[in-house]
């Protein structure tokens, strides 16, 4: 092949990508009609057209399209191939933008701020956000957290918290006063706090597990004099002795460390796939990126689960 034709077929290639001389041109620096000269020439070079044009589209040829399909895988694995060079070289720097539920961000993220800031300076974070399961590519950011169950097939997952568990829970001066349930049935005679998803206004019905080693998972509603949406506030009320109320084990380490919360019905706690990383893909991972995952699942182990 004569290398002389490289330049060129990179050129075509940000055209075909862009679908436009003008945005091709933007984005390499140079003038729109120096791009077009230099498409004229590649096409006079290797005598087949590659582009229709008009003065309002352009579209590729049968050729063009096959050879666009070629390049531009091709010219990925280079620029990889390029970046990972610098990489290896260089201090991890640059914005990471991580959308993630806001009980991830509380508890895995949040907590080792202080030490991944000391081990990689130059990196910055931005973390948005968000309980509903968001379209990560289409927000721009370089990877999300969510619980496992709720992960489609086709994403690269990579488990940043151990398994969790949903349990019941209460303040002991609740259970001084009404005292304590011993099977899920009895929640029917307890004020029970529940939960209502803001993204689709649904009221959250209790998970548990059969006692013994392949315990049958069912969900059961109960009832009370208080809904809430948001996690945070459902455990202040449960301090305050007004009701029964359910979580997942990681939101209320703390409470129930210290004793101000009490766990019930442990033999029907319902354990489920914990916090996972996603992204479309490994490919051309940023090494700003893979020390962030790196970073995350190191910690994993230090998370104890109830």
């Amino acid at each position: 092949m004569n290398p002389s034709l490289l330049p060129s077929l990179a050129w075509f290639t940000h055209i075909a990508r862009h679908r436009s001389f003008t945005r091709a041109a933007e984005e390499m620096g140079v003038s729109r009609a120096a791009l077009s000269q230099n498409l004229k020439a590649l096409e006079h070079q290797i005598g087949v057209k590659l582009l229709y044009r008009t003065t309002r589209d352009m579209s590729l040829t049968e050729a063009g399209q096959q050879l666009f399909d070629t390049l531009n895988s091709s010219l990925a694995q280079i620029e990889d191939a390029v970046q990972n060079l610098g990489d290896s070289a260089a201090e991890p720097s640059g914005l990471i933008r991580i959308n993630t539920s806001r009980l991830a961000a509380r508890t895995l993220v949040e907590p080792q701020l202080a030490e991944f800031y000391r081990r990689y300076p130059q990196i910055r974070l931005e973390l948005i956000l968000d309980d509903t399961l968001s379209n990560i590519i289409a927000d721009g950011c370089d990877f999300g957290i969510r619980l496992g169950q709720s992960l489609a097939d086709h994403v690269v997952a990579v488990p940043v918290s151990p398994e969790l568990a949903m349990v019941v829970v209460g303040a002991p001066s609740y259970f001084e006063h009404y005292g304590v349930p011993q099977t899920p049935a009895d929640l029917a005679q307890h004020n029970c706090i529940n939960y209502r998803y803001a993204s689709t206004g649904a009221i959250r019905a209790w998970d548990f597990n059969e006692p013994g080693k392949d315990g049958r998972h069912f969900t059961q509603s109960v009832a009370g004099n208080l809904i809430l949406n948001d996690d945070q506030s459902m455990t202040r009320a449960t301090l305050q002795g007004i009701g029964l109320s359910q979580h997942l084990d990681i939101s209320i380490q703390q409470q129930l460390a210290d004793g101000s919360l009490v766990q019930v019905l442990s033999d029907w706690k319902y354990s489920q796939a914990g916090f996972y990383l996603y992204t479309p893909s490994r490919q051309h991972m940023p090494s700003k990126v893979r020390a962030l995952l790196d970073f995350l699942v190191e910690k994993r182990g230090a998370i104890s689960a109830t």
